[in-house]
């Protein structure tokens, strides 16, 4: 039997199965739109415009988190 090493995740650009729809970030945060909109319109949130879809990235989601975790502990 042969032993495979675990294959480590790609580091990179997001795939389309990290990016996340306005309503998945509401869902979320447990934000209205207009609070998830406000965030991407001040840029604290990116996000990526396809078209007239907006996508924003989880590794955007998860570092806003943080952001904002560290500024609430300070």
């Amino acid at each position: 039997m042969i032993a495979h090493a675990p294959v480590a995740p790609r580091q990179g650009p997001s795939t389309p199965e990290e990016l996340l729809t306005v309503p998945q970030v509401m869902a979320r945060l447990q934000l209205g739109r207009s609070a998830v909109y406000d965030l991407l319109r001040t840029r604290q949130l990116a996000l990526i415009t396809l078209g007239r879809a907006r996508r924003i990235p989880a590794d955007a989601l998860a570092d806003f988190i943080l952001t904002r975790l560290d500024q609430e502990a300070a």
